[in-house]
This record gives structure tokens, C-alpha cells and sequence, in this order.
């Protein structure tokens, strides 16, 4: 169950989230705010996992607002305006929510911030897609069609079964997102266990891609049946 509060200076915007959230089983919404300076006290006594957050608001922006929490929760942005989209994800906002937003776009908002806080919590059992940030947006991944990955300086190049996904994050990062089914065969690369067609001595093929083995990890093809 994720704990969140929502802030708007709208009353109105705030009934439609409390409606929105009354909806959705796995979240708890515990307050709301039209006051973003009283949300910012209630956050020092009251560990939240996730806010809800108005971007024109007076006094205060709610960009200049998501970094002011110590325990920095998820962000989800609501607005009436688009143009403030690629400064929230800047701020690795979960989402940005457009207003007038609908209970199916709210839905899928609440279960990234959900499964993100689930795989950060160590509550996924049975993971079965994780969610990438590539430019401003984060993108869905399933696990099965992963082949592997590659390090590309400070990026990861996740290679799938139709094409290559770049995302800005270091190999060990990239490595507690994975479950036991991938396993590194070379200081740049990482592969699905279950996509492995041939080992050969140097270099092991999946698909059309031929992929180096470091001999420093070679001793990790053992696993494979």
C-alpha cells in the first residue's frame, strides 16, 4: 500500500484526485493541500511514499517544491499546462498527469509509482517487465524480451527481441533491476540466461548478435543448461 497526498491550490482538482485515489486498492491517500508550505511540515513527522503534486501554485511551484522533502517520495505532477512536461522529469517525476485527467490515465500513473516502489522495496516476487528511463519518458519493459546489455559510458543499451533502448544509469544499477536470470559474461556486457543459442570459447551468440565472455566471468556460464 503506497501512503500519498496530493497538493493543489484547487479545491476542486483535489476532490478529483481523492475520487481518482478511492479507486485504486493500493494507494492510501492520507491528507491534501491547498498549502504547500503546511504539506511540507506534515512531510518532516509523516513518511509518504508519494505526492501528487500541482505545478502552478502561489507562493511556490511545484518544481521548486519536489526538491525540498528530506525523504524525497515519488512525484507525480498534475497541471493544466503541457509545456511544463520536460522540467518534471528532470525532476525524475513518476509521471506527469495532464489535466482534465481520466481514472484510467490517474490508474496507470499510480501502478508505475507502484511497481517502482515495489522493486525498491524488494516486494516483487515474480518481476516480469521493468520501467527505464530513456529522455523524459519512462518506458515499460518486459523482462522476456530483453536479450542483453551493453554499457555505453554513463548509459546502458537494454538490447530486445525489436530494438535497442538507451538508458542513463551505471551497470551495477542497471544489475539490481535484473533478476538471477541475468548474469554478466563481460565487464560491458549482461545476458538473458534463456536467450543463449552457443558458447563458444571467446564469444557466446544470441540471435544475430555474437557477445564477448571476459575471462573474469567466464565461470558464470556454468549455470547454463
Amino acid at each position: 500500500m503506497l501512503k500519498a497526498i496530493a497538493i493543489d491550490d484547487e479545491p476542486l482538482a483535489l476532490e478529483v484526485i481523492k475520487s481518482h485515489a478511492s479507486k485504486v486498492n493500493f494507494i492510501q491517500l492520507e491528507k491534501l493541500f491547498t498549502n504547500a508550505f503546511e504539506a511540507l511540515d506534515y512531510l518532516q513527522d509523516n513518511p509518504i511514499d508519494l505526492i501528487f503534486l500541482d505545478i502552478k501554485m502561489p507562493d511556490i511551484s511545484g518544481t521548486e517544491f519536489a526538491i525540498l522533502p528530506a525523504n524525497k517520495p515519488m512525484i507525480v505532477f498534475t497541471t493544466a499546462y503541457s509545456e511544463h512536461a520536460v522540467k518534471s522529469f528532470e525532476l525524475d517525476a513518476i509521471d506527469y498527469l495532464l489535466k482534465p485527467f481520466s481514472l484510467a490515465r490517474f490508474t496507470k500513473a499510480c501502478t508505475k509509482a507502484n511497481e517502482l516502489w515495489m522493486l525498491k522495496n524488494g516486494k516483487e516476487t515474480e518481476k516480469t517487465s521493468i520501467f527505464l528511463k530513456t529522455g523524459y519518458e519512462q518506458i515499460k519493459v518486459q523482462l522476456s524480451e530483453i536479450l542483453f546489455l551493453e554499457a555505453a559510458g554513463n548509459y546502458v543499451t537494454f538490447q530486445t527481441n525489436e530494438n535497442k533502448i538507451m538508458s542513463r544509469m551505471t551497470f551495477q544499477e542497471a544489475e539490481k533491476l535484473l533478476p538471477d536470470s541475468f548474469f554478466r559474461i563481460h565487464r560491458s556486457f549482461i545476458v538473458h540466461k534463456d536467450k543463449i543459442e552457443k558458447i563458444e570459447r571467446h564469444q557466446v551468440t544470441i540471435g544475430k548478435h555474437k557477445i564477448p565472455i571476459g575471462s573474469n566471468y567466464a565461470g558464470n556460464l556454468e549455470s547454463v543448461n
